[in-house]
């Protein structure tokens, strides 16, 4: 009896988690599993600057996978990888916060602010950083709870 309990436990922990794994995947901006166009989370840390990882150097955290320019970068990402992922599932601050909704991003256009990691659309001479800059608080208290309606781990 006591096995088919835990057999049971261990059943229903295992479905939790691969439905938050498949929420997370669903909601994050990722291709193919991939976050960040395969940019190195930690490097914008580091370098303050958008750096390409490498496939051989790859690190999958809860079904979301990233790349990384060095093996310490892994590790460090390893180690708390909360510290580092894109806010808003990697999907354009702006536009999270000023209408709700999930739009690409150019890797290459962020800011740390607060020791979060915030990515932009950039294209076609729309650069919605500079939109974010002048009203940060505002839009970021706004992509907060926005955020929290689409995704709910």
């Amino acid at each position: 009896m006591k096995k088919l309990l835990f057999c049971l436990l261990v059943s229903f922990t295992l479905s939790g988690f691969a439905q938050q794994v498949g929420q997370r995947i669903a909601n994050f901006n990722v291709e193919k599993k991939l976050a960040i166009k395969g940019y190195d989370p930690v490097a914008y840390y580091k370098v303050n600057k958008a750096v390409k990882g490498k496939a051989d150097l790859a690190y999958s955290h809860d079904g979301i996978v990233y790349y990384f320019s060095s093996k310490e970068n892994k590790e460090t990402f390893a180690k708390n990888p909360s510290n580092y992922e894109p806010q808003y599932g990697g999907w354009c601050a702006f536009a999270m916060g000023d209408y709700g909704k999930k739009v690409e991003v150019n890797p290459e256009t962020f800011k740390i602010t607060e020791g979060k990691l915030y990515l932009f659309y950039n294209a076609f001479l729309n650069n919605t950083l500079k939109d974010w800059n002048k009203d940060e608080k505002n839009l970021k208290t706004k992509a907060d709870v926005n955020w929290k309606k689409i995704y709910k781990p």
